[in-house]
Parts: C-alpha cells; sequence; structure tokens
C-alpha cells in the first residue's frame, strides 16, 4: 500500500464515514490538534523518566482512541470505534493526586524551562489546551462524546503536575514568575 492516495491534493480529506472535508473544517482543527498533542506527548516519553512510560502510552492510546470519534461523522460508524472511558479521566485524576502529594504547595505561576522533560510538558500542556478549544469549537456544530472535553482538561492538569514532578525529581529548580 503506498502512503500516497493524492485524494487530499485539493485540500480535502475523507472522514472515515467516507465524507470530504475540507482540510479548513473544524472537526480537522480538532483531530489535528490530538495528533500534535499525541506527537508532543511521544518527545516526552522519550525525554521523560522510564516510570512515567506506560502511563504516558496509555495517553497516547487514549488521544488516538479520541481522535478516531472526532474524524468520524456518522452514527452508523460509532460501534467500530474504540470507546471513550470517562475512567481516563479517573486514572489522570489519581495520578495527579499521586504526584501533587509529594511536590511543595503551589504559590506562584511556574516559568517553563530547567530541563528538556519539564520543557516537553509543557509544551504538552500548551497544546492539550488548544486542543481543548478546538474540541469546544467542535461541539458547538457536531456531537462530540461529552467526556472528551473533560479528558482533555485533565489531561492538561496532569502534564502541568508532570511538569512539576519531573522539575522535582531531576533536582531542577522551578522558575516562578515575576513581573518584570
Amino acid at each position: 500500500m503506498k502512503i500516497y492516495t493524492k485524494t487530499g491534493d485539493a485540500g480535502t480529506t475523507g472522514l472515515f464515514s467516507g465524507q470530504r472535508v475540507s482540510k479548513a473544517d473544524l472537526r480537522l482543527h480538532a483531530y489535528g490538534s490530538l495528533d500534535e498533542l499525541n506527537a508532543h506527548v511521544g518527545m516526552l516519553v522519550d525525554l521523560g523518566p522510564e516510570s512515567l512510560y506506560e502511563e504516558l502510552k496509555s495517553i497516547q492510546s487514549w488521544l488516538f482512541s479520541a481522535g478516531s470519534h472526532l474524524a468520524n461523522d456518522s452514527v452508523e460508524m460509532l460501534s467500530k470505534l474504540p470507546p471513550v472511558r470517562a475512567e481516563w479521566v479517573q486514572r489522570l485524576e489519581g495520578a495527579i493526586d499521586r504526584m501533587d502529594a509529594s511536590l511543595p504547595p503551589l504559590r506562584n505561576f511556574v516559568l517553563p524551562g530547567g530541563h528538556p522533560a519539564v520543557s516537553q510538558a509543557h509544551i504538552a500542556r500548551t497544546v492539550c489546551r488548544r486542543a481543548e478549544r478546538r474540541v469546544v469549537e467542535l461541539a458547538t456544530v457536531a456531537e462530540v462524546p461529552a467526556i472528551l472535553v473533560r479528558y482533555l482538561n485533565r489531561l492538561s492538569d496532569y502534564l502541568f503536575v508532570l511538569s512539576r514532578k519531573i522539575a522535582q525529581d531531576e533536582g531542577v529548580e522551578e522558575v516562578t514568575w515575576t513581573a518584570r
């Protein structure tokens, strides 16, 4: 099978239903943002501690599953898609609580940086926030699983706390923001 099909050369792409839509469609912005986020989480897997490997790989799989729902515009196709689960939010909350228990209380805004994995977690967090906004925007005109917005909101929280935990584990001092 060739990787190039040439079917997108005119600026359209196919959804799971087979319908062709503009590459500028809100649906494409939403699932493209999830794809970008997944790539950034993949970089975090490569940079981060080995202890995070399984957790981050699960997040990547969840993002792929969520993206499949955004690439679908057909009720008939729903049964063929992997489910989007409320359990993902619960697992993220458990991970956040576990990491947060060992962190000092947050009293100021934290500037990204200090270690490549810390910076990558912040990059993933900001891309996650954009993906969340894109999914909310798509939900104004199309059906989107309700749990998906909650999942992305919690994932951005997770990525923030993860950045702090990585900094702590790497012995990197957090730089707090002060207006200059």
